[in-house]
């Protein structure tokens, strides 16, 4: 028998909360530019280092950085091939090469 009483978890009268999309999607998103499609996904930090493939430094543990995987690779690697990126050197991507290691 269903209860008399209603919800508490939404009060009557109480303003509707917008579905916040950057939360709803783990705060990824698609971009596209000369070098591919790409899904990209903004990190707070990790516990653990990376070494950003823009320039080639580490990527320290704590730090806030972005993470990226291909979605137009011909060998269908996507999540496999994810790389951490330093935010400003993602940004950067189409206006230095490659680094040499």
């Amino acid at each position: 028998m269903p209860r008399s009483r209603r919800s508490d978890r939404r009060p009557y009268g109480a303003p509707y909360v917008p579905l916040d999309v950057e939360r709803a999607t783990g705060g990824r998103r698609a971009e596209a530019g000369p070098d591919g499609e790409w899904v990209v996904q903004q990190v707070r930090g990790s516990d653990r280092e990376y070494r950003c493939p823009g320039c080639d430094q580490v990527v320290p543990a704590g730090a806030g950085h972005v993470v990226a995987w291909r979605t137009d690779s011909w060998r269908g690697d996507g999540v496999d091939e994810r790389r951490h990126w330093h935010s400003s050197c993602w940004q950067a991507r189409t206006r230095r090469g490659p680094t040499r290691r």
